[in-house]
């Protein structure tokens, strides 16, 4: 859907009250615009302050309604905060999106149990306390809802160097799960989404760079390069923040009304398929001509070629 800039398409989310934790003009950003261009007035909390108010500026921009906070989601008495907000400001909550997590990259060999304890805490603990808070609001209305938590393919494998990044997505996999059974009387709907590696991680990891085939080779012997990657998804692309948002939309929206404790897979293909299929073999994908064609955007909208 193309919007000129100024003018907000209001349909499915009509009526509806929206918090996104996370605010950066990619996954967070890009959710909360497609979020509010559908009709909900969203709040958008972030860790930084500023990445808030500039996601709130381009809704608003655009002519949604949305509140800029801050706060972590890791936080209870932040999390407290900024839904007791939302009820205060827009009259209550009906949908809460929440990625927030603290990610760490390290062998099992040489793991630092205080790194592991923070990392494998953080996805879990941040699912619950928005779960909690958001719930709590939703059952004093009355009007039911729907929580979606973001993970990971990591969630779902096993990575190498990713001991606590796979346990701590997992862990947010099976709390959504629980919380979904949990809340089911309430009208609360609790569901996740999986994106794979993410095209706008191109855009920092790749601009500078000198190209050839990988990019950036793996750095171990059980790791992959993005030419790996990219070779191995069947729709043979990256998901971008636009592809998670939509799924987001549609979780949120009275469509996925007797949805809950699902999971959507938001990878091409790439769960699914055979592990040792490898489809880019065939279709002559290659990491240089792909990030050579894609376009940065921010909020899901288009700021020109990457390169």
């Amino acid at each position: 859907m193309e919007l000129s800039p100024g003018r907000i398409a209001i349909s499915r989310l009509t009526g509806k009250v929206a918090i996104v934790f996370g605010a950066g003009p990619n996954i967070g950003g890009t959710i909360a615009h497609f979020l509010a261009r559908e009709g909900a007035r969203v709040v958008v909390c972030d860790i930084v302050p500023a990445a808030a108010e500039a996601t709130v500026a381009f809704i608003a921009a655009h002519g949604g309604e949305a509140l800029a906070l801050a706060g972590s989601a890791l936080d209870e008495a932040a999390v407290e905060r900024v839904v007791a907000r939302a009820v205060e400001h827009f009259g209550g909550v009906d949908i809460v999106v929440n990625m927030a997590g603290k990610v760490h990259w390290s062998s099992v060999l040489d793991m630092d149990l205080t790194a592991w304890n923070e990392a494998v805490l953080s996805f879990p603990t941040a699912g619950m306390l928005t779960t909690k808070h958001a719930a709590r609001a939703m059952i004093a209305t009355g009007r039911g809802g729907s929580i979606i938590h973001l993970l990971s393919t990591a969630a779902h494998f096993g990575e190498a160097s990713g001991a606590a990044y796979t346990a701590a997505k997992a862990a947010l996999l099976n709390f959504s799960r629980s919380a979904a059974m949990d809340l089911a009387h309430a009208g609360i709907r609790v569901n996740t989404i999986t994106p794979c590696a993410m095209e706008h991680q191109l855009w920092t990891a790749m601009r500078d760079e000198i190209f050839d085939a990988s990019f950036e080779p793996p750095h171990t012997r059980s790791f992959y390069s993005r030419d790996d990657y990219l070779k191995s998804i069947p729709l043979g692309r990256f998901p971008r923040a636009s592809d998670l948002a939509w799924a987001a939309v549609f979780l949120a929206s009275d469509e996925a009304g007797f949805l809950t404790g699902i999971d959507i897979p938001v990878d091409g293909g790439l769960r699914f398929k055979y592990p040792a299929w490898r489809p880019g073999d065939y279709t002559g994908a290659n990491i240089a001509d792909y990030a050579r064609a894609i376009e940065r955007t921010e909020y899901g909208e288009g700021k020109g070629p990457l390169l």
